[in-house]
């Protein structure tokens, strides 16, 4: 399955929800991660950042059953390594 998730997180835990979104995904932009992630993994993560967010973060999933339906395109300048994990 590939995942998308944006995030918007008290600026004392960024870098740890950083930290553990590389070990999964692939940082894309400014609070954006995304890339292919088994069911298991998946599971996990969410797990690793429920355990990291306080109440006022907010981390958004969404998850693509079949990333072949989803058409991705740039405007402007491009961050991250977002070429590198194209669908």
């Amino acid at each position: 399955m590939y995942v998308i998730i944006v995030y918007d997180i008290e600026e004392e835990r960024v870098n740890k929800i950083k930290k553990i979104l590389r070990m999964y995904l692939t940082w894309v932009q400014n609070s954006v991660f995304e890339g292919e992630i088994k069911e298991s993994q998946l599971l996990r993560l969410k797990q690793l950042l429920l355990e990291t967010i306080k109440e006022k973060d907010s981390i958004r999933l969404y998850i693509i059953e079949n990333p072949r339906l989803v058409k991705k395109e740039i405007l402007g300048v491009s961050k991250g390594d977002w070429e590198s994990n194209i669908i």
